[in-house]
C-alpha cells in the first residue's frame, strides 16, 4: 500500500463529516438514531463509535453470537464497555440450529456456504426487529474494499439502511479507528465474517486488503490479483446493483 494515499487524508475531519451525515440522513427518515451490529471487528467498532457521536444514548448495539468464536464475543463487548454504548446480546445459536434442521429436513441440503449465510440473514432480522422497535435506522458495517468486490452476504450484512464507511478502503478504516481512540487490538484483528471457526476474509478473497486497497485507490496489482479482483467484481455486481424489473413497454 502506498502509504502517501492514506496519511494525507485528515482523519479528524473525515470523523465530523461522517458524524454529521449520520445525522443528516437519520433526521431526514423522521427518525431518531441507529442500530448497529458489534461482531468485535474493526468496521462494526469504528460504525459503533461514529454512530455514538451522532446519537448519542440513541444508540443501540447489539451483539449476536451464532456458533461464532467466543473471542469476537469478548471484543465486541471490550468495545461496548470502554465506550459506554448501550448494548444487548441475543445469542441466535438455537434458532439457526432450527432453522437449518427444518430446511435439511425438506430434503435439500446446502453447501457450506449457503449454511453459513444464514448467520449474517439472522443478523439483518434481528437488527431490523430492534431499528423499527426503537425508530432507528440500521447502520452497516460495509467498507468500500468489502463494496468493491462484494464480499459481503446479499440481504444480510448487506440489509441495511446506512453505509458511512462505504467511501473508505479498508486501511483508511484503520486510520479512522485510531483517531476514534479503538483498541489497538481489535484495529490489528484479522478481520473475519465470523461465518465458521477459524475463517478470515483475506483467505477466502484469495488476496490482501492492501492489494485490494491499492487496487481500488490506484488501478495498480499484480496481474494475477487484478483478474481475481475483477472476477468478484464481475461475480458478486448483482449484490450492488438494483433489483432488475422489465420495463413495462416491453412487457404490454
Amino acid at each position: 500500500m502506498d502509504k502517501k494515499l492514506i496519511a494525507n487524508n485528515d482523519y479528524e475531519k473525515i470523523k465530523d463529516n461522517l458524524v454529521s451525515w449520520l445525522q443528516k440522513k437519520v433526521k431526514n427518515s423522521g427518525l431518531k438514531g441507529a442500530v448497529v451490529g458489534l461482531s468485535g471487528g474493526i468496521d462494526s467498532a469504528v460504525t459503533a463509535r461514529l454512530a455514538q457521536l451522532a446519537f448519542g444514548e440513541d444508540l443501540l448495539t447489539v451483539i449476536m453470537p451464532c456458533h461464532s468464536s467466543s473471542k469476537d464475543k469478548q471484543d465486541a463487548l471490550k468495545i461496548a464497555n470502554e465506550f459506554k454504548m448501550p448494548v444487548v446480546e441475543n445469542d441466535l445459536s438455537e434458532v439457526y440450529d432450527h432453522l437449518l434442521d427444518n430446511l435439511r429436513a425438506t430434503g435439500i441440503k446446502g453447501g457450506k456456504l449457503a449454511e453459513a449465510n444464514i448467520k449474517p440473514r439472522l443478523r439483518m432480522t434481528t437488527l431490523y426487529y430492534y431499528a423499527q422497535s426503537k425508530d432507528y435506522l440500521v447502520v452497516g458495517t460495509d467498507n468500500w474494499s468489502e463494496l468493491k468486490i462484494g464480499y459481503f452476504t446479499k440481504h444480510g450484512d448487506g440489509g441495511i439502511d446506512l453505509a458511512p464507511l462505504g467511501s473508505l478502503v479498508k486501511h483508511e478504516v484503520k486510520e479512522l479507528a485510531r483517531v476514534l481512540d479503538i483498541p489497538l487490538e481489535i484495529i490489528e484483528k484479522k478481520p473475519s465474517a465470523g461465518l465458521w471457526e477459524g475463517q478470515t476474509d483475506e483467505s477466502e478473497m484469495g488476496f490482501s486488503y492492501e492489494e485490494l486497497d491499492q487496487y481500488i485507490l490506484t488501478g495498480e496489482a499484480e496481474p494475477e490479483v487484478e483478474t481475481k479482483i475483477k472476477e468478484l467484481a464481475s461475480k458478486n455486481s448483482h449484490k450492488v446493483a438494483p433489483i432488475p424489473i422489465p420495463k413495462r413497454d416491453k412487457i404490454l
